[in-house]
């Protein structure tokens, strides 16, 4: 059922003894229980709710809000442990399960752990797991450098605080670019600063910190990933070429293909701009 895992506003068709049922767009009923049926509903009213599935895998309504949503990540609380897997507490009665196949390592009841949240579309059951990767590196990028994103802080390294920028791609905040404390599991603003070549994202806290050339250097570079890593641009290129494509001057456009030769991301010909392999 394609309703499942998502947060909807559905009309409340009939009242039952079990509770109200509610009609989806495409004519399905979902039971809303009477313990979250609003005292004062009438029949025609709409209801938002979240879908999920009851402890006999059958689609339910609740008006609970969960603690994690579908295709989004959130540290959560490990309350047992058993021969099937991890549960944690989400919000809703029934417990979100972690297999033991989508833990990186075993888990223990009272830890807190930095979940992602998918549907098995075999079985329609809301799965969690702490492989995320293969879920996040499927995502495709829609934003560009300068864009205030939101961060999740997921660990710790030497060099800085590994994030997840807008529930869909890793980056990482250097410690250079942090003036206050951070906890794992705090979530914040942050800017895109840049797009490594593994896909992952230089974050900054502080938008001031990008000068033009910067942006322009990643612009440029962003520019480069999409198009096989070669962009016919050289000095041979007109200043209207250039300003078309780019919307600034032949000479700021420079500054910045020599940013990127000094870091050695790309190599520049007579002829144009390739990244370096």
């Amino acid at each position: 059922m394609k309703e499942v895992g998502q947060i909807l506003e559905l009309e409340a068709l009939k009242d039952t003894p079990q509770g109200v049922y509610l009609i989806t767009d495409d004519g399905k009923e979902i039971l809303l229980p009477n313990k979250y049926v609003p005292t004062d509903i009438a029949m025609g009213d709409m209801v938002e709710v979240f879908i999920y599935t009851d402890s006999e895998d059958r689609p339910i309504a609740t008006t609970l809000e969960p603690k994690i949503k579908l295709n989004q990540c959130a540290f959560l609380k490990c309350i047992d442990v058993n021969q099937y897997g991890a549960f944690f507490d989400w919000g809703m009665e029934k417990d979100l399960m972690v297999p033991f196949s989508e833990q990186f390592l075993r888990m223990t009841s009272g830890k807190r752990y930095l979940i992602y949240l998918y549907k098995d579309e075999m079985t329609n059951r809301m799965v969690g797991t702490t492989k995320m990767g293969r879920f996040i590196r499927e995502n495709k990028l829609e934003i560009k450098t300068g864009d205030q994103v939101n961060l999740l802080v997921s660990g710790e390294t030497e060099i800085g605080y590994k994030v997840i920028v807008n529930q869909k791609h890793y980056g990482m905040v250097f410690k250079n670019e942090v003036f206050k404390p951070i906890e794992i599991g705090e979530k914040m603003k942050g800017y895109l600063q840049r797009v490594r070549k593994d896909d992952k994202l230089d974050i900054t806290l502080n938008s001031s910190t990008l000068s033009e050339v910067e942006v322009l250097a990643n612009k440029i570079y962003e520019r480069l990933l999409k198009e096989d890593g070669k962009l016919n641009f050289s000095d041979k290129s007109t200043p209207e070429v250039i300003y078309k494509e780019f919307q600034v001057s032949k000479k700021a456009f420079r500054r910045a293909a020599g940013m990127l030769y000094k870091e050695r991301k790309i190599v520049i010909t007579p002829e144009d701009i390739t990244l370096v392999k």
